[in-house]
């Protein structure tokens, strides 16, 4: 079949068409390829860019479907990211807990259902990450659903720095006021002055030596506690100080408290902020100086009484001082000490003099004495001479550098020796008439000597005495006069340990005659033991007799012990039924009462009251000094019983125009009886209320100790000698006659002794006349 060629020209076009469009489909087919690499290598860009962002995106969709890097559960702590938002509350103790699970998931569901936007930080249990959470409604185009987009950022490196900031901050303030409370509390004055030499700042010591009534009065006042000396004020030298940009430092003296005393006063400059100054109170160092002074003179003086030579060298080596018998042994005139001889010339001096041993090579024995200064340890020389003086030297070495030495004239004991006869003849008659029995035993246990009544004590023969029998024939022989004969073996057994072992050892025994004897053996230098032997057959009876008077005495004892408990009821039974019927009357039950008879029936009441306080407090004391005063120990806080007891008094410390400061931290709480406690320190209160006079201040004081809390009560009043105070702690005391007592300062602070020592604690009053009382209290077991 012949095809027409328009049939073979459209068969061509539309071969050609095809052709074209298959080439167009592939060109565009490659082009898409390009673009969907480039958009893949774009996404991947993206994700690892994502990835290593310093915040991850957490999608968390409307059916809680979340979707995030593997690296959000790295920071909370998940093995791997869970599907949906409960499930970031791990069950092995990883995630979120379940309080920060709620927060988050009703700031999303808010986000959700309002678009509004939302921040929240937290830390995961059990890490020390902090993550800042961003979040708000997802952009339709990253979540069409109302899903919602949280940025999660880790701060931890910034959380971190700003907690070491913030403790950083605390730590100097906390320091800065340790500071302040430090110079504020220092003993000496210290004050600070501006750029233009007034005074901007001060302590209390410094308020308390100028007498002002406080640091701002005395900054107002400018009040200087520096007199002026030589035309030069105080905030003169202080400018000079500033000028000089140098510390100055200088004694004056000073008015402090009323006082004349020598300070050390220093300006210091501190650049452009001012000066700043404070004033050392040395006037017990020059008085000590005074006294040291003194002291040495009266030594020296003393010194020169001895017979034995004492000279002092300083730290230069110089003589400083020589007694009579030490210029005189070594032949040195008084004006070698006066120009300060120095040792080693003392040494060549005393050579030449032939007051030194002889010796071959003496530059080298100069030297070698000379090293007495450094040693650490005193040095003893025996220094024979060439006349045949003989002298002990003693070099002792001083903590300052220099030397004590010490010579002794030696020479006569040669001829004390030629004496040493005499000496023992006189030992033999001293031991004779001794009334104690003295026999000294060889270390062999023979005997040696013994003097006369040895024997007779002992009932021996003086025959078997004069053999030097051994230790235990001589206990064999006095065997039979002992009422035990089996005793006699203590006796030998003294004698073996004086002797071998070297120990002291005694014993009783009791003879035959009824005699009772106490023996010991002691150990003697030469290896020797000594046996003593007394009769103390008076003091055996004696010592019955005073055991029979010492149950006598319990029996007594006990007496008044059952008087006491009588006493107790006998006293306040009377006073409370006066005190009932005086307040009867009072109320008008027994009819009204005149302005006269209420005033008569007012004073009873009062002096009831006063003799029940007076009652109570002799029945206390007399039971705690008979150990019957009951304890009933609770556990309270300090503080607050404190605080009661000084409320109690502030009508009579306002009546007195005194100021009271109660002072204090937290103390814990202790064991102790309230009532028996509160009294002591009322007492102690009432006694610091009488004593301070009109304007004076009384301080309480709370402080907690390593082994319990501390009280104190200190005031400023007219204080007590040492005579007052120990007649104060008396409380009560027997008259002249001895038959009854007398009433000596009150039964406050006998009294408060007694309470206190029955809470376990202790009491310590230190008073001065003039200048106040301080009573301390010591409690333990604070909790």
């Amino acid at each position: 079949m012949e095809i027409p060629p328009t049939a073979l020209a459209l068969i061509g076009l539309l071969l050609a068409a095809w052709t074209a469009g298959a080439a167009w489909l592939m060109i565009a087919a490659a082009g898409k390829a390009r673009g969907a690499e480039a958009s893949r290598k774009a996404a991947r860009r993206m994700a690892r860019m994502i990835d290593e962002a310093p915040a991850i995106p957490l999608l968390v969709r409307a059916d809680m479907r979340i979707e995030a890097s593997e690296r959000l559960a790295g920071w909370l702590g998940l093995d791997r990211l869970p599907a949906y938002l409960s499930e970031l509350s791990g069950s092995d103790g990883g995630g979120l807990s379940r309080s920060q699970l709620v927060e988050l998931t009703e700031h999303v569901r808010r986000a959700q259902k309002t678009a509004a936007p939302f921040r929240m930080a937290l830390t995961p249990p059990g890490s020390r990450r902090s993550l800042a959470l961003r979040g708000a409604l997802a952009d339709p185009q990253v979540s069409p659903g109302g899903a919602a987009l949280i940025w999660v950022f880790d701060f931890s490196e910034s959380e971190s720095e700003l907690a070491r900031l913030r403790e950083e901050a605390a730590r100097a303030q906390g320091d800065f006021a340790a500071l302040v409370g430090l110079i504020d509390a220092a003993p000496m004055p210290m004050w600070f002055r501006g750029a233009d030499a007034r005074l901007r700042l001060v302590n209390a010591a410094y308020v308390e030596a100028v007498g002002a009534s406080s640091a701002p009065d005395a900054v107002e006042r400018q009040l200087e506690l520096i007199e002026t000396v030589d035309g030069l004020s105080a905030a003169q030298v202080a400018r000079q100080s500033a000028e000089q940009d140098a510390p100055i430092e200088r004694i004056v003296t000073a008015t402090v408290a009323g006082e004349r005393r020598s300070l050390r006063v220093s300006d210091l400059p501190l650049g452009r902020e001012g000066i700043a100054g404070y004033a050392i109170d040395i006037e017990d160092m020059e008085e000590l100086a005074r006294e040291f002074r003194a002291f040495r003179e009266a030594q020296r003086s003393i010194l020169d009484q001895l017979s034995v030579g004492v000279a002092q060298f300083d730290d230069h080596r110089r003589l400083t001082f020589a007694n009579q018998p030490f210029r005189r042994i070594f032949g040195i005139s008084p004006g070698s000490v006066a120009a300060g001889l120095d040792f080693e010339r003392f040494l060549s001096d005393a050579r030449d003099a032939g007051k030194t041993p002889v010796v071959r090579d003496f530059p080298a024995w100069r030297l070698e004495h000379a090293e007495w200064f450094s040693a650490s340890t005193a040095r003893e020389e025996a220094w024979p001479l060439a006349d045949k003086t003989h002298l002990r030297v003693v070099a002792n070495p001083m903590p300052d550098g220099g030397l004590v030495m010490v010579a002794e004239d030696r020479t006569e004991q040669l001829a004390l020796s030629a004496t040493r006869d005499t000496l023992l003849r006189t030992r033999t008659a001293t031991f004779d008439s001794l009334f104690e029995a003295l026999a000294v035993f060889a270390p062999d246990g023979h005997l040696q000597l013994w003097n006369r009544s040895f024997a007779g004590t002992w009932g021996l023969d003086p025959e078997l005495m004069d053999q030097h029998p051994a230790a235990d024939t001589l206990t064999e022989a006095l065997a039979p006069n002992l009422a035990n004969a089996t005793q006699a073996k203590m006796v030998g057994e003294v004698i073996r340990a004086a002797t071998l072992d070297r120990k002291e050892k005694a014993g009783r025994i009791q003879l035959g005659d009824g005699r009772t004897l106490e023996f010991a053996g002691v150990p003697l230098p030469d290896g020797n033991g000594l046996l003593t032997v007394l009769d103390i057959t008076d003091s055996v009876k004696a010592e019955e007799a005073l055991r029979e008077r010492n149950m006598a005495l319990e029996e007594a004892d006990q007496v008044k012990t059952r008087f006491l408990a009588n006493m107790s009821y006998e006293f306040r039974t009377p006073l409370t039924t006066i005190g009932g019927f005086a307040e009867l009357l009072d109320s008008g039950a027994a009819g009204e009462l005149s302005e006269q008879a209420k005033d008569y029936v007012q004073a009873i009441l009062d002096s009831v009251a006063r003799l029940t306080d007076q009652v109570e407090d002799v029945l206390d004391l007399s039971q705690s000094e008979a150990g019957l005063l009951p304890v009933a120990k609770e556990r309270i806080a300090l503080m607050p019983l404190v605080t009661t007891v000084v409320r109690e008094r502030e009508q009579a410390i306002l009546s007195a125009g005194l100021s009271l400061d109660l002072e204090g931290s937290t103390v814990g709480k202790i064991d102790a009886d309230p009532r028996q406690l509160g009294r002591a320190i009322g007492h102690l209160l009432d006694n610091a209320i009488a004593a301070t006079g009109k304007g004076g201040r009384i301080l309480v004081n709370l402080t907690r100790e390593p082994e319990g809390a501390r009280v104190v009560i200190s005031d400023n009043g007219r204080g007590m000698s040492a005579s007052e105070l120990v007649h104060a702690l008396d409380g009560l005391r027997k008259t002249q006659d001895g038959n009854g007592l007398e009433r000596r300062q009150g039964l406050g602070i006998p009294l408060a002794r007694e309470l206190v020592e029955g809470q376990g604690g202790t009491l310590e009053i230190v008073s001065r006349k003039g200048t106040g009382t301080t009573a301390t209290i010591r409690l333990p077991s604070v909790r």
